[in-house]
Order: structure tokens, then sequence, then C-alpha cells
């Protein structure tokens, strides 16, 4: 278990903190520095510009470089960056910092899918990546212990702070897992992995059919998943229920990421990855269902759901990928798949928008989000078939060997 906890938390620093933890201090943030709305939304803009342009860069360039050495590069970058955030008093400066770790949490996860793949058990794959994946839900938690037990007695810097000690903590030992399995198959085989170029990479996205899938069924996640978070507490209101709903939604959605990547990625490794598939889009999607019918009633399922599904979907996919490419490949691939991750969530925020300035409701944005919830359980369904009809090796010179 020591390789998923340590990239765990190699998550909670890039994403957990990296990402998330502006928005989560920003309430104590604003009453000694001038953040407007206007800054709050420049932001969230550039990071995930920042992000999907990291997910790029890492497709073009990560088949050059070290995966290892580029994830103590991100690490030490964003560990020295949460330092920085501590004695600033610019916005717009934090904002730089903040566009800057966006990209750097990007290029940090493709860098622990391609270590994954290359030095974890075959059998593990999928857990171990799903556990991993997860620890974007641990960064939550973390987030909200800083909030509740060090800012109230240190001040909102000391949250900066602490970030970057924990950081600290998880670089030394992200150097010394590296060196411990790197050190364990010096004495094996030489691994050769293959990558693709630009233009192969775009080749085979566009027309394999596991690249492919891949990559749409995360613009879809994007579009519904990040959709359903953007509008929640907005569609709450307009239903005038209680805003501690929201809070306990948002409470389930957190502490089931923690502890679904485990059982999630148990269950793909022992039963296959288009029955997990099967499993948790069909959780997401009843939940939504649910909740469409009933959101007072159902709203927590609907989170119970989310929480299933999206933390340990990127572990799932990830290890799919990596059944029939190699691990720099893989890293490839999912690249792309964080880009249409990206778009997708920008799309399905746009187009909430639009239908929301319409109507002037909600309702039917979160019908659109569960029509999509079903499209992807029935795109489970068509991989769970396909795979059970045939279990034949492709011929194809990015396979792993011997697949």
């Amino acid at each position: 278990m020591r390789i998923p906890i340590t990239f765990g938390f190699n998550q909670v620093i890039s994403h957990g903190f990296g990402i998330f933890l502006f928005a989560a201090l920003v309430p104590t943030m604003q009453n000694s520095l001038d953040i407007t709305s206007w800054h709050l939304a420049l932001a969230g803009a550039l990071t995930q510009v920042s992000y999907l342009v990291g997910a790029m860069l890492l497709g073009v360039i990560g088949p050059r470089l070290d995966s290892g050495r580029l994830l103590l590069i991100t690490g030490s970058l964003t560990t020295s960056l949460l330092f920085t955030m501590a004695w600033l008093d610019n916005t717009t400066v934090m904002i730089v910092v903040l566009t800057v770790m966006a990209a750097s949490a990007a290029i940090s996860w493709g860098s622990i899918v391609e270590l994954v793949t290359r030095y974890g058990r075959p059998d593990r794959t999928a857990t171990n990546l799903s556990i991993a994946s997860s620890g974007t839900a641990w960064g939550y938690s973390v987030n909200g212990l800083i909030i509740l037990l060090i800012v109230p007695l240190l001040g909102w810097r000391s949250g900066w702070m602490a970030a970057s000690v924990l950081g600290l903590v998880t670089l030394f030992a992200t150097l010394s897992l590296l060196k411990s399995v790197r050190a364990e198959v010096q004495d094996q085989d030489i691994d050769v992995t293959f990558a693709m170029g630009t233009r192969q990479l775009f080749k085979t996205v566009l027309r394999e059919r596991t690249a492919f899938l891949a990559c749409f069924i995360l613009l879809l996640v994007g579009a519904s998943t990040m959709t359903f978070t953007t509008w929640l507490n907005t569609y709450l209101a307009e239903l005038s229920l209680p805003p501690a709903l929201g809070g306990y939604t948002w409470g389930i959605i957190g502490l089931t990421g923690m502890i679904a990547g485990f059982f999630v990625g148990k269950l793909a490794d022992k039963k296959g990855h288009s029955v997990t598939l099967l499993v948790i889009f069909g959780v997401f999607a009843l939940g939504l269902l649910a909740f469409t019918y009933r959101p007072e009633q159902f709203v927590m399922l609907a989170g119970f759901g989310y929480g299933m599904m999206y933390f340990p979907i990127w572990g799932i996919i990830a290890g799919w990928i990596s059944k029939q490419y190699s691990s720099k490949a893989t890293m490839q691939i999912n690249g792309i798949g964080m880009v249409t991750f990206g778009l997708g969530g920008a799309l399905g925020n746009v187009l909430a928008g639009m239908i929301y300035d319409t109507t002037g409701s909600l309702a039917n944005v979160y019908l659109l989000i569960c029509g999509l919830s079903v499209v992807l359980f029935v795109l489970a369904m068509y991989i769970f078939l396909h795979e059970r009809q045939s279990n034949k090796p492709r011929s194809d010179s990015f396979l792993q060997p011997g697949v």
C-alpha cells in the first residue's frame, strides 16, 4: 500500500492544496485582502485553462522526461508556491501562482499514472490508481481540518504554511519511494516502454476504441460532474431548501470519495474494468434519477453516487487504458483525457448558464445531467458486452508486451 498512499498524498498536495485550498480560505483571506468577485472569476477561469494546458503539455513532452523526476519537480514547485502564498498580499500575483499550480497538478497526476503503471503490481493497478486519485478527496478533508483547527488560531497565512509543510513531508516520502522501487527493478530485465509522437497520439485517440472511449467518457464525466457541483447550492436555494442540506451533501461527497478508491479499485482488479464502470455509473445515474424526481429527499443520495464515481474514475480509466498500452502511452492518452474532461466541464457549465438564463430555473439543467449519467451507463454496458464477446488482443505497436 506504500505506492498508492504516497501518490495519494501527492494528490492532496497538487490538487487538494494547489487547486482547492484557495477557495476554502477565501472567506478568511477577504478580511485582510482586497479579493473581489472579479478576482475569483479570473482565478477560476485561468486555473482551468492552465490545467488543460498542463495536460496537453504532458501528452507532448511527458514521454521525453523521466516521470519520477517530473513528479519530484512538480511536488517541489507546488510546495514552494504554497509557502509563497503565505507571504503574498497582491491578489494578482496570487492568481498567477494559482495558475502555475494548476498546470503543475495536471502534470503531477499524469506522472503518477505512468509510475503506478510501470512499477506497481499488475494485478493491483486499478486499486493503486483509484486510491491515488482519491487523494483529492483526502485533500478536501485536510482543508477542512486546516480551516477548523489552524486558521482560527493563527490566521489564514498559517493555513498555507501548514500545507507547504505537509508538501515537504510528502516530497521526501516520494523521493524515498522512488529510490526504493527503482532499486527493486535494477536486477530485473529492462522495462522498455513505448511512447507515441504527437501525431500518432491524436490518431490513436481518434481511431482506436479503448483510447477514444476513455477520452469520450471523461468528456461526459466532466460535463456532468462539474456542472452538478457548480450549480448544486444555487439549485437547492432555488427550491428553498436549507443551506445545511448542501453542506451535508458536500460532506457525503468527500467522505464517499475518501473510501471509494480502495473498494472500487479492488472491484476493478477482481471483476474487470467494464464491470466496475457499470457499477459506478449505475450508482451515479440512480442517484441523479432519484434527485431529479425528489431533490429534497435524495440530494444526499446523489452526492453519494457522485463521490462513488468521480474520485475513483480517474484510476479506473487509467487502469483500463494500461491494460492495452505501455506506461508512457497510458500517460499520454490519460493526458488527452484530462483535456476532454476540462472541455466537458466548460461546455456543461456554459450550457447550464444558457438554460438558466432562458428558463429561470435549474430543473432542466439537472435533467440534462441525469441524461448524461444515463449515457455513461449505456457506454459502460457497451464496453461490458464488447469485452465479454471478444477478449482477443489487438495488434498494436503500443500494446503492453504479452497483451
